[in-house]
């Protein structure tokens, strides 16, 4: 059974589901939604949280909707990859004890994004056909 022509839905649900994801980072950290351990810690514009908490709301929804997603994509993996080696890696070497293993997932499927681009249901891909 070949699969290959669902593949740009496939691509869109992976993306349309990491934005939102990664979305509600940023709306925990920025506006306390949902409370959480996190909740309100990007509020504190001198603390890293705030920079990754803008990113993760502004390039959270612009991955989900599909909108400049390559750029945005780009983006939000780096802030991944810095977030990991800062962060989580000086905790401990392996991802699953350090709680990095989320951040990684994220840089790599936004990577994925950048060379792949948005897949089927996108801000981008309408306005390629206008």
């Amino acid at each position: 059974m070949n699969l290959d022509h669902h593949m740009p839905k496939g691509l869109a649900l992976l993306r349309i589901m990491s934005g939102l994801l990664f979305l509600e980072h940023g709306t925990q950290k920025l506006l306390s939604f949902p409370a959480g351990e996190r909740a309100g810690s990007g509020l504190a514009f001198d603390n890293p949280g705030a920079f990754a908490g803008v990113i993760e709301l502004g390039c959270g929804l612009l991955i989900a909707i599909g909108l400049f997603t390559r750029p945005a994509a780009f983006l939000a993996s780096g802030t991944m990859a810095v977030a990991y080696f800062m962060a989580h890696a000086p905790q401990n070497l392996f991802p699953v004890n350090n709680g990095g293993d989320a951040a990684i997932l994220y840089c790599f499927v936004f990577l994925c994004l950048v060379f792949t681009g948005p897949g089927a249901w996108s801000v981008d891909g309408r306005r390629r056909r206008t």
